[in-house]
């Protein structure tokens, strides 16, 4: 299954959010993958385990991964909404609000797509 890396970790190594690999090892600190997107396809990488749990005892709440959206006018790139919305692992760590040019609340927006960006690829 192709995963997608959710945030930059090394740029050097093509560890950038948005790249796509391959997991190949799963241990109990890293992951092991195989990079199948971009500059370094093929290369072998291992990524750290990330949590947000903390075994700290004096810590008296739980770290949670949330992500609150203000949409005053439309998505201008494509694929902003779908980065903000993959940065939290369940719906209740998300939050949208949008208005449109009234300022009234709404339950739509575009996403643009500017051909001329892929004018010269």
């Amino acid at each position: 299954m192709i995963v997608l890396l959710l945030r930059n970790i090394d740029q050097t190594l093509g560890l950038c959010n948005g790249i796509r690999l391959i997991i190949t090892k799963m241990g109990r600190y890293v992951l092991g993958g195989k990079v199948v997107y971009g500059s370094h396809i093929g290369e072998k990488v291992f990524n750290p385990r990330l949590s947000l749990t903390s075994s700290d005892l004096r810590i008296p709440f739980m770290f949670s991964r949330s992500a609150n959206v203000y949409l005053s006018s439309p998505v201008f790139s494509h694929g902003q909404l779908y980065v903000a919305i993959s940065k939290v692992i369940s719906r209740d760590g998300f939050k949208i609000l949008i208005t449109d040019e009234d300022g009234d609340h709404t339950n739509d927006t575009s996403n643009f797509v500017y051909n001329e960006v892929f004018c010269n690829v």
